[in-house]
């Protein structure tokens, strides 16, 4: 299984500005790989593989190239023949798209190390440096350990926006060390869960909890005042600049919280279910349609379903994604489709009677087409028998950042 931890790094003012011309050659390098890719007919262009087969002929006509890691100039060769696939895939899936453009130095902003010309030492406490070559010693914060049976596959690094470092280690762990799912034959309606990603409500378990949104209220009209400056301010000065940096400062404290929620919020999931059922949704549809779309891009769902899922993985729980379509229309108990406009939020069942919240009926289906999707049919005991409105508890966001897990009387697990 492959995973990242990512760490914010202390670099000196020596170290930044080696980074930065490090950055920077790499970058150059990127926009060679892609002039030789459009403008060179040889055997050597292609692929990346083959492409790595002219690096040394580069560092004799370009002797810059020299002054970087030999195998981090690979890994910014592979890079490029990573963007032209994914660009191909867009185009297959009937996308728009362009082609692939040199990039400028606000574009480039990160190097990779493979397999090796890295060290990470002085682990203990709360601190940590990491060596690479050509470059020399970083400080970082070390505020989770890296799990002992988990290999350092490579190791990225990059500035961000608002000009602060960050260090990400890609991991591997053997799927022998990963825990054991439970056996699927052993599901039931005790130890699963289907949750419905919702709109009063962040979540609405089939279990009959719910968890509110985040509140982020302040912050984003913190961010429109911020972005309000930066529009009065002229475009390329000092003062632009710095405005600049602010709004970046505030957009990634905004993605810090949501984060930060998220990873307390799968956490707390795969810990108490054996499985747990999600709705399969087409984010990038969803944001384009009517309504908030704001708030739908706070939600980060997609991103909640990816934590899920590797969480999933590291926990051994189940985490299964289901066809999202009809769950809110079909009724829990007898099947029978109703529709419902958004501002409706009580199921009533013209056919069986069935009535409860309009989300809670979702997240049965969901838990239902969960157990459809593993073989195991309907679930003998539904949760439709006892998750009535009356049943439904309530946990504030607050709680869920402050107490680690929705659940306050269990030990809250660290924020990633």
């Amino acid at each position: 299984m492959e995973y990242s931890h990512r760490y914010h790094a202390y670099p000196t003012q020596e170290v930044a500005a080696e980074l930065d011309y490090h950055i920077d050659v790499h970058r150059q390098a990127y926009n060679y790989t892609l002039y030789e890719y459009e403008n060179v007919d040889d055997d050597d262009i292609g692929s990346a593989y083959k492409h790595h087969s002219r690096l040394p002929n580069w560092k004799d006509e370009f002797p810059v190239f020299s002054e970087v890691n030999s195998k981090a100039l690979q890994r910014t060769v592979t890079r490029f023949y990573q963007n032209l696939t994914g660009l191909s895939e867009q185009k297959q899936n009937g996308r728009k798209v362009g082609k692939l453009n040199w990039k400028s130095p606000r574009e480039f902003q990160s190097i990779t190390y493979s397999q090796s010309g890295f060290e990470l030492k002085n682990t203990s406490g709360r601190h940590a440096t990491l060596w690479l070559s050509k470059i020399g010693d970083t400080k970082l914060r070390y505020h989770r350990e890296i799990p002992d049976e988990a290999a350092i596959k490579e190791v990225t690094v990059k500035k961000g926006t608002t000009g602060d470092w960050f260090i990400s280690f890609g991991l591997e762990t053997d799927e022998a060390d990963l825990p054991e799912k439970p056996e699927v034959e052993m599901l039931d309606t005790s130890n699963s869960i289907g949750i419905d990603l919702g709109i009063l409500n962040y979540i609405h378990t089939s279990d009959g909890n719910t968890v509110d949104w985040l509140d982020l209220k302040d912050e984003y009209d913190r961010l429109r005042r911020e972005q309000q400056n930066l529009s009065r301010k002229e475009h390329g000065s000092n003062n632009y600049e710095n405005q600049r940096k602010t709004v970046a400062k505030v957009k990634r404290h905004i993605r810090r919280k949501v984060l930060d929620y998220q990873h307390k919020l799968t956490i707390w999931l795969v810990t108490e279910y054996d499985a747990v059922f999600v709705e399969d949704l087409n984010v990038a549809e969803m944001l384009q349609g009517d309504g908030n779309a704001r708030n739908k891009q706070a939600a980060a769902w997609r991103q909640f379903i990816t934590l899920l899922e590797y969480k999933g993985e590291l926990y051994g729980t189940h985490v299964v994604q289901v066809d999202a379509a009809g769950t809110t229309k079909e009724c829990a108990t007898c099947g029978v489709e109703t529709a419902k406009p958004i501002w409706v939020r009580e199921h009533s069942c013209p056919s069986c009677g069935f009535e409860c919240n309009r989300d809670a009926n979702a997240a049965m289906n969901v838990l239902q087409r969960g157990f459809a999707e593993l073989g195991l049919g309907w679930p003998e005991d539904t949760p439709v028998e006892t998750a009535l409105p009356a049943d439904t508890h309530s946990v504030s966001a607050k709680r869920v950042i402050e107490a680690g897990s929705p659940t306050l009387n269990e030990a809250a697990p660290a924020a990633e």
